[in-house]
């Protein structure tokens, strides 16, 4: 069983309360994760739009801004087991570094530790292959669609750029250089991220594994609509209790794919955090949540 279910269950001490230590533990170690990938993210970001001159920026945003390989790399690069990713996609999206397409495919391809808990059920670690390959061809194949719509129908707009966010936020890019803002917008963020996993830290130890596990059970054919939900919920732990339960044979392969499907992390959460549009925002997560269900309610069918 994972690290970070372990923590979930052993957030209740004896006496029917809560260990604050081990929740809070739990919640500085999966926001520390990501800080390497939201650093890199921001200093790219910086470097665009500061260092690199206008015609690397048009070069960059044309490769990253809707052809097919864009959406079918963030699809790839997706799964890789870590859920910075989803996070590094909506900062470079909020920039409008990368796709609408990109960013939905990387959503929907991101794994976070499914992989390392499949690994650690022998009977299950051959459907590794399988999860992986489902992923990567919905992925890419939404993203790819999501960016050709957007191109058709002229939908795309101008975000918010790098100069923008560090006008609100005062890091004094001009003052300081990149490395400092850089380093000033990743602590931002990760603030957030850290309030976010401490109080989904809270309600999952709250709630427990067996009354999740319960519910789910009783909902036969829905259960995609319920795994796709518990799959957004914006914290690691929404995998893992999912992979966990499809490992433990209490949901189906397409019931686990839809929660895997829709577990973009905390990379939602950013996303609302970072980019301005809220309709935007809405309408990529209905898209992710609904891929996710289809895609789960079709494979339980096989």
């Amino acid at each position: 069983m994972s690290r970070n279910f372990i923590y979930i269950l052993a957030a209740h001490d004896h006496s029917g309360g809560f260990d604050f230590f081990d929740i809070i533990l739990d919640a500085l170690i999966d926001s520390a994760k990501m800080l390497p990938f939201l650093f890199l993210a921001f200093l790219l970001m910086e470097f665009i739009e500061h260092r690199a001159g206008d015609k690397l920026v048009s070069l960059l945003r044309k490769n990253g801004g809707g052809r097919a390989g864009s959406a079918a790399l963030g699809a790839v690069i997706g799964c890789v087991p870590q859920c910075g990713f989803s996070v590094a996609a909506s900062n470079l999206y909020a920039g409008r570094v990368i796709s609408v397409g990109t960013l939905i495919a990387v959503f929907i391809s991101t794994s976070d530790e499914a992989i390392p808990i499949l690994l650690a059920h022998p009977d299950r670690a051959a459907v590794i292959w399988r999860l992986i390959a489902a992923k990567i061809i919905i992925a890419a194949a939404v993203g790819i669609i999501a960016d050709i719509v957007v191109k058709i129908f002229k939908l795309e707009h101008d975000g918010e750029s790098i100069e923008d966010i560090c006008s609100e936020s005062g890091c004094g890019c001009g003052s300081h250089g990149i490395w400092y803002s850089s380093l000033k917008h990743t602590v931002n963020i990760f603030i957030f991220i850290l309030i976010v996993n401490l109080l989904l830290g809270f309600v999952m130890a709250l709630v427990g594994e067996e009354a999740v596990e319960n519910f789910l059970g009783g909902m036969g054919i829905f259960q995609p609509i319920v795994t796709g939900l518990v799959g957004m919920i914006p914290n690691c732990a929404a995998s893992v209790l999912v992979t966990e339960l499809y490992a433990e044979g209490a949901i189906p392969f397409g019931s686990a794919m839809a929660g895997l499907c829709t577990g973009a992390g905390v990379g939602l959460a950013v996303l609302f955090r970072t980019n301005k549009s809220s309709r935007e925002n809405l309408i990529i997560t209905g898209i992710v949540y609904a891929v996710g269900v289809l895609s789960g309610m079709i494979l339980n069918l096989f």
